[in-house]
Formats: structure tokens, C-alpha cells, sequence
């Protein structure tokens, strides 16, 4: 019996709780640094045109197709010319010539066109020294 007693009485009771108060100090403190540098920080804004609003829309459009295998095709009103990416450009400078002020030339890809391939025609375009060129987009979604 006396083994009984000595273990009811003298037995420490264990706490099976988290204590909440540091964790909830830690969370406040790290409200209260976001609250404050919040306004601080600056958006980054980019502008970017929406499709379909352009404000000078061109009177006469050439267009150059490339298609998925990279070939090249220079589309006037007067007819379809297929032609390398270096002569591309000089051919755009020609017609733009011989067209009114408005006239635009369009590069019109496939979507599995790559990226590289529809910005070397770019720059050849940009190298002949064509003055007005767009991309062409799908409207929409």
C-alpha cells in the first residue's frame, strides 16, 4: 500500500497543449511588416496595345506567310510570290515603293511556326528598310 500512495500524490500532471502566444506574437509581427511596406512597393505597369485597336489603319496590306516549315510567301493584291528569307525584304521594299504612304507589310505565322524563324523576317524586313510592319493576330480567344 504504501508504493499506492506515494504514486497518486507525488505524479506531475503533463500539459497536452500547444502554447499559442508565440505564434500568434510571430504572426502579428509579420502583419505588421507587410501592412507597412505594402504601399511602398510600386506596380509594375507595362502598356501593352490591345488587338484590333489600331489607330493609323494602313490603306494597302502585303503580307508574308511563313509557314511550319519556314517557307516564306510574299502576298500583294497583284499576286502570291514564294521567296527566300533574303530576298523577302528587298521584294517588301520594292512594293512599299511603288504604294501609296498608308501601305503596310504583315507577317502572318502558324501558331507551330517557331519564334526564331517570324524575327529573322523581321529584321530582314527592318535591314531592307520597310517602313510600316505588323503581326498578324486572331481576334479574340
Amino acid at each position: 500500500m504504501p508504493a499506492m500512495a506515494s504514486r497518486g500524490g507525488g505524479r506531475r500532471r503533463t500539459i497536452n497543449e500547444i502554447n499559442m502566444v508565440p505564434f500568434i506574437d510571430v504572426m502579428l509581427v509579420l502583419l505588421i511588416i507587410f501592412m507597412v511596406t505594402a504601399p511602398m512597393l510600386t506596380p509594375g505597369m507595362v502598356d501593352v496595345p490591345s488587338v484590333g485597336k489600331g489607330k493609323n489603319l494602313p490603306k494597302v496590306v502585303a503580307q508574308i506567310v511563313v509557314d511550319k516549315n519556314g517557307q516564306m510567301q510574299f502576298k500583294t493584291p497583284e499576286g502570291t510570290r514564294t521567296l527566300g528569307l533574303r530576298e523577302v525584304g528587298e521584294a517588301a521594299k520594292r512594293w512599299q515603293a511603288s504604294q501609296p504612304e498608308g501601305s503596310a507589310v504583315v507577317i502572318s505565322a502558324e501558331k507551330s511556326v517557331q519564334y526564331e524563324t517570324v524575327v529573322k523576317a523581321m529584321d530582314a524586313l527592318q535591314r531592307a528598310g520597310v517602313q510600316r510592319v505588323g503581326l498578324s493576330v486572331k481576334q479574340g480567344g
